[in-house]
């Protein structure tokens, strides 16, 4: 998987975060430097830790089931996608503006969980899992904290199309995935 590659993978896993981080930014009224701090470490260490967690899950069954790697990860991704695009047309969620670890760590668990499974795809991929969890960490990182200002200063009418780009992004690179494959 080239870097460029990588590269819009991370973009399209951070943008739940970035969503979710733009009504956090929305919260408050004042951000500080802080808040951007917290948003950043919560969903940059999540996304991180959860493709790690799934390549070491999915390596455990590659042996299995490598004729239909490609398959699997164009099934994983476009669900994902379809998903987040789904997820962009429901009606926004309120959320409130404290940043506690009670508040911040199911946010950052359930905007990662599709990192979850993006893993499980890069066991069969070939990937240098180091460098993808890190550069996936830092992407997610930068985009969350910038969420945090940009939700407080543009308002809501960005987190839909975070997520509808995000979704469109998945479905995209699983179909590539599947379409190098089959031509190769």
């Amino acid at each position: 998987m080239s870097l460029w590659e990588l590269f819009i993978i991370a973009v399209g896993l951070s943008m739940d975060a970035f969503a979710v981080s733009i009504c956090k930014g929305l919260s408050v009224q004042k951000v500080c430097p802080r808040h951007c701090l917290t948003a950043g470490i919560y969903f940059g260490g999540f996304q991180a830790i959860m493709p790690l967690l799934g390549y070491l899950l999915g390596t455990q069954f590659q042996a299995l089931i490598t004729s239909v790697d490609h398959w699997i990860a164009f099934i994983l991704l476009g669900l994902i996608g379809v998903n987040m695009i789904r997820e962009s047309r429901s009606e926004e969620e309120k959320l409130d503006g404290c940043f506690s670890c009670k508040a911040m760590l199911p946010l950052a668990v359930a905007t990662s969980i599709d990192a979850l499974a993006v893993g499980v795809t890069f066991a069969f991929l070939q990937v240098d899992i180091v460098s993808a969890v890190i550069f996936i960490g830092v992407v997610t990182f930068i985009f969350s904290a910038v969420g945090i200002k940009v939700g407080n200063v543009f308002g809501e009418k960005y987190k839909s199309r975070a997520e509808l780009f995000g979704g469109l992004v998945l479905v995209a690179m699983g179909i590539k995935i599947l379409i190098q494959h089959l031509m190769g």
